[in-house]
């Protein structure tokens, strides 16, 4: 008997893998569903009409990045739809941070970039565990040292942006804190 999901069986292995014109049909509504959420954010004003409009984008390509994954089974389609929800959260949060002023707004952008980084980092690790080639272990070791490193920096530049808030002695130590904690 076939597995049952509620809504697409992504990921559910080649066995569940689409044929070309089903692939259509759902790209077709995947393309309509973006059309009718783009409309309903057309009555909105302002600030939750630009974050309404950065959602409907990002199920979007998230939906599309899906549909290829399931249609294409690979470590490469899976890991970009990985990458598509990383944007598309990192899009809507920048699109949030935008209402924002002074410090607050730097922290938070500074926080969405930090999320998006570890978002991709870990797709990026997560294909090279897909991968079924020689010197594995080694390639996935490189990986997760590099997105490491990666989430490293981010987090420490997060950290950076909330002491600019403080000042003096304050700001000095908070940032040489901010510098241990990240090894920086």
């Amino acid at each position: 008997p076939m597995p049952t999901c509620p809504g697409p069986c992504a990921f559910a292995g080649n066995a569940m893998a689409m044929n070309k014109a089903e692939y259509k049909t759902q790209n077709e509504q995947v393309t309509a569903e973006y059309k009718a959420s783009r409309d309903k954010c057309g009555a909105m004003k302002a600030d939750a009409k630009d974050i309404c409009m950065s959602e409907a984008k990002g199920a979007e390509k998230v939906a599309k990045a899906e549909l290829e994954a399931q249609y294409k089974p690979s470590a490469s389609h899976t890991k970009s739809v990985a990458m598509a929800k990383a944007d598309a959260a990192y899009d809507t949060a920048k699109e949030k941070c935008e209402y924002l002023s002074g410090n607050a707004k730097g922290v938070c952008v500074k926080d969405a970039k930090a999320a998006h980084v570890k978002a991709k980092e870990d797709a990026k690790v997560a294909k090279v565990s897909a991968d079924t080639s020689t010197n594995k272990a080694e390639k996935v070791m490189d990986a997760k040292k590099d997105a490491n490193a990666e989430k490293r920096e981010a987090n420490y530049k997060a950290a950076k942006e909330r002491c600019d808030a403080l000042a003096g002695a304050a700001k000095d130590t908070c940032q040489n804190d901010a510098k241990a904690k990240y090894g920086m």
